[in-house]
C-alpha cells in the first residue's frame, strides 16, 4: 500500500479550545513500532476531560483518541506476531516500561514510566497512528471496524471493573449498578445480563430516554443517580465523573458490598459518614488497565455476543462528536471515521 508523506488529523493545541483540522505529516514507524491506517477510533470520555484541560499535561500538540482500530500498513524494525494488512486495536495502554516495581509485580496498569495513547503519544483522531506493536490487540473478526472502536477502552475498563468487582465479592454476583449509562456500561449491561446478573442502572435525573436505553439492553430497573434501587446491591460501578455519586453507590451496596470508580477523572468526593463504609464494603478504583483484560475480554466479547450501539462521525467532526458526549444525550458511543 502506497503511504502518502501527509495526513489529516484533529489536533489539540491548547486545552479548552476546540481541536483543529490539520495536514501533519505521517510519523514513521521505529523499531517495535507499527504504522497503521486508521479505519475507525472512538471517542471517550476520557477524550473529553483531555480537551477541556481536566487532565494535566498532554502532550502538546496532540491528536488525541485510544480506541484505534486500524490496518497494518508498515513495520519497524524487530515486529514479530504482526503482519502487514492485519487489523488490530490500540488501547489506552500505549506501553510501559517493563522494569519498574509495578511492572515486575504484574501491575503494568501501575507502571511509573508508562505512555498513553492520546495523551502522552498522538492517538488515533488522525488518518495514520503509530503504534507501539507489543501493546496492539488482535481485533475479533465478528466487529466491524466502528463497532469494535469502543471495545477497546469503555469494553476493556468496563470489563476491569467487573473483574475487579467480582473478585472482591466473597459470594457470587447477582446485583449490579451501573452509575452513568453510557458507552462503558452498556457494553457490561450485556455481559451481566449473559451471566444472570440483574442490573440496575442509575441515569442523570429526568433522563427517561437514558433510562429506557438501559432497560433495551438489559437493565431490570432504571432511575436517577439519587434514587435507591429497589433491592441491596451486591456491586456498583461508577462511569460517571461525579463524586457525590461515590456516597449514593455506598448507600445502595448491601454488607459486604463493593464500589468500583472506573473512570480516570472525578470530581471531588463528599465527606460521608463512616457508617455507609462500615459492614466491610469495599471502595476502590480503576487504573487503566493491562493486557491481560484486553486479550481476555476481546475474545470473550463475540461470544456473549456484545453488540456495540454506535455513532459514527466524520474525522473533521470531531468537536461535534465531543461536544454530543459531554451533553450527556449520546446513548452508547461516538466512533471518528476517517474519509477515504
Amino acid at each position: 500500500m502506497i503511504v502518502p508523506d501527509k495526513m489529516l488529523a484533529m489536533v489539540l493545541e491548547k486545552p479548552g479550545a476546540p481541536l483543529e483540522a490539520r495536514e501533519i505529516p505521517i510519523p514513521e514507524p521505529v523499531a517495535g513500532e507499527v504504522l497503521l491506517r486508521v479505519l475507525a477510533c472512538g471517542v471517550c470520555r476520557t477524550d473529553l476531560h483531555i480537551v477541556d484541560g481536566e487532565l494535566s499535561s498532554p502532550k502538546l500538540p496532540l491528536v488525541p483518541g485510544h480506541e484505534i482500530v486500524g490496518e497494518v500498513v508498515s513495520a519497524g524494525g524487530q515486529v514479530s506476531g504482526i503482519s502487514i494488512g492485519e487489523r488490530v486495536g490500540v488501547p489506552w495502554l500505549a506501553s510501559t516500561c517493563g522494569a519498574c516495581r509495578y511492572c515486575r509485580r504484574n501491575q503494568e496498569n501501575l507502571c511509573e514510566f508508562a505512555r498513553y495513547t492520546g495523551y502522552t503519544v498522538d492517538g488515533g483522531y488522525a488518518r495514520y497512528a503509530r503504534a507501539d506493536a507489543r501493546y496492539c490487540l488482535p481485533m475479533p473478526a465478528a466487529y466491524s471496524p466502528t463497532d469494535a472502536a469502543p471495545l477497546l477502552c469503555a469494553g476493556l475498563i468496563g470489563y476491569r471493573a467487573w473483574r475487579l468487582a467480582t473478585e472482591a465479592l466473597a459470594y457470587p454476583l447477582r446485583r449490579v449498578g451501573l452509575y452513568g449509562f453510557g458507552a462503558a456500561a452498556h457494553l457490561i449491561a450485556q455481559l451481566a445480563h449473559a451471566k444472570d446478573v440483574e442490573v440496575y442502572a442509575f441515569t442523570r435525573e429526568h433522563d427517561i430516554a437514558g433510562q429506557a436505553f438501559a432497560r433495551r439492553m438489559g437493565a431490570i430497573w432504571a432511575g436517577a443517580s439519587g434514587e435507591s434501587p429497589p433491592r441491596k446491591l451486591d456491586a456498583a460501578l461508577l462511569f460517571a465523573p461525579v463524586g457525590g455519586l461515590v456516597v449514593e453507590a455506598l448507600k445502595a451496596v448491601d454488607k459486604g458490598g463493593v464500589v468500583i470508580t472506573a473512570g480516570i477523572h472525578m470530581s471531588e468526593i463528599p465527606a460521608f459518614p463512616y457508617a455507609l463504609l462500615w459492614e466491610e464494603r469495599t471502595l476502590r478504583s480503576v487504573a487503566n488497565l493491562e493486557r491481560r483484560d484486553g486479550r481476555e475480554f476481546l475474545e470473550l466479547a463475540p461470544r456473549v455476543p456484545i453488540r456495540t450501539i454506535t455513532r459514527a462521525y466524520p474525522l473533521r467532526a470531531a468537536n461535534e462528536a465531543l461536544s454530543a458526549l459531554r451533553s450527556g444525550h449520546l446513548q452508547g458511543a461516538a466512533v471518528l471515521v476517517p474519509e477515504s
